[in-house]
């Protein structure tokens, strides 16, 4: 092996590891839990989660889509009043909580009203990281995790 075979190898596996750090870096790593939906009582549901980020950098949760609703959007609870938004942050680091009495997903005009013990899919849509498909199981109308 002759001076220069030797530094392109060098430099070809330093610039290897050099793109692997980056693209690892910059790349939001997100995991969904605690994904639950209260059994509707009308043309309406709720759908509660949350987006775990151990990633080194912030997403953005974009839109929610799901065969169940045709209407699907992603709503902040301020003050007990609830507003439409265009996105939530995952931050780096962070969690992203979608719960009872706060932020939370919205399926209006469903197209049928799942049972308990049955499971809703969503895609959720984030401005970095690919979508994530969830199976969201239903539960009691009263439900609450917090209160278990």
């Amino acid at each position: 092996m002759n001076r220069r075979t030797a530094v392109a190898g060098v430099l070809s596996l330093t610039t290897g590891l050099a793109l692997t750090a980056c693209s690892s870096d910059s790349v939001p790593q997100l995991e969904v839990t605690g994904a639950f939906m209260p059994q509707p009582v009308s043309d309406m549901a709720a759908g509660f989660l949350h987006v775990k980020n151990s990633g080194a950098t912030t997403d953005r949760l974009t839109s929610v889509t799901s065969t169940l609703s045709d209407h699907v959007s992603i709503h902040e609870t301020e003050n007990s009043t609830m507003r439409m938004v265009t996105s939530f942050e995952v931050p780096a680091g962070g969690e992203l909580d979608l719960e009872r009495g706060g932020n939370h997903i919205m399926f209006t005009e469903l197209k049928q009203r799942p049972k308990r013990g049955e499971t809703v899919s969503v895609e959720l849509h984030f401005e970095k990281a690919d979508p994530i498909t969830v199976d969201i199981p239903v539960k009691e109308t009263t439900y609450n995790p917090k209160k278990q």
